[in-house]
Formats: structure tokens, sequence, C-alpha cells
């Protein structure tokens, strides 16, 4: 993975906490599980959202988790041996897995979804309203 330029630009006031949020999740990319994101129109009954969609087959819904930990999305995957069985052949092997996403300020998490094999993770960032302040300027004499 290419590193991205720093933000350390004279014009670019307050976003040293973005790079290193940006360090974190590069470090903790290894691939597993893949994932798609897509942005979904809005509808009669849903706003704009994103959705983030993990391949978790195998994994039970009790063995996921989803979390919102300061301003990440975290997804956990934790699988046990089951020592009962005796594999002749093993390729598909019990996994851990943490997945974390950095979130933007007002993001908000809809809801998960695990259909055949698939978790789903509607976001949505509601419309901030547009601010315009005016700056009283003090002359000194």
């Amino acid at each position: 993975m290419s590193r991205v330029p720093s933000l350390s630009s004279p014009f670019l006031i307050g976003f040293d906490q973005i790079e290193r949020a940006l360090d974190r999740v590069a470090k903790g990319a290894d691939g597993y599980p893949p994932y798609n994101i897509e942005r979904l129109p809005r509808d009669d009954r849903n706003p704009e959202r994103l959705r983030i969609t993990l391949a978790v087959a195998g994994f039970t819904l009790d063995q996921l988790e989803v979390a919102v930990e300061e301003k990440e999305l975290v997804i956990r995957g934790r699988q046990q041996d089951d020592k009962s069985r005796q594999y002749l052949h093993r390729g598909i092997a019990a996994r851990q897995f943490q997945r974390t996403f950095v979130l933007a300020d007002g993001m908000e998490v809809l809801g998960a979804d695990l259909r055949n094999g698939l978790l789903s993770i509607d976001l949505v960032r509601p419309e901030p309203d547009r601010i315009v302040r005016t700056i009283s300027i003090t002359e000194h004499e």
C-alpha cells in the first residue's frame, strides 16, 4: 500500500488527527476478510447511505461483533477450533479478524445484517447545516 501524502501543509490546520488515523488503519489492513463499500441511493424509506459488506462465510451471528469505538467502526470475528472434529484435509481454518474503518465526523451507523455469509453495515451522514459566520474586525489606534 502506498503512503498517503503528509497533511503537513500550512493550509491544512488541525488535520494531524486524520494523519494519525490513516496511519493506524494502514497498519491494520491485512486483507481479511475481503469487503466492498458501495453508495446506496436515497429511496422512499432511507436516505442516501453507504454500505460496507464483508465476506464472513463460516461465522455465526454470535461470533461477530460490530461496534463504534471513538470515531472508528470496528468489526471483529472470533472462531474457535472444534476439537471434536478429525480432519483428513483442512483448507478452511478457524480464524479471528478485526477490521477497522475510521468514520468522518457526523457518520452514523444505521444497522448491521448477516445474510448468506455476508455482513452488511449501513452508514449515513446527515446533511450538515451550512453555517456562515462573519468575524468582526476591531481597529486599534
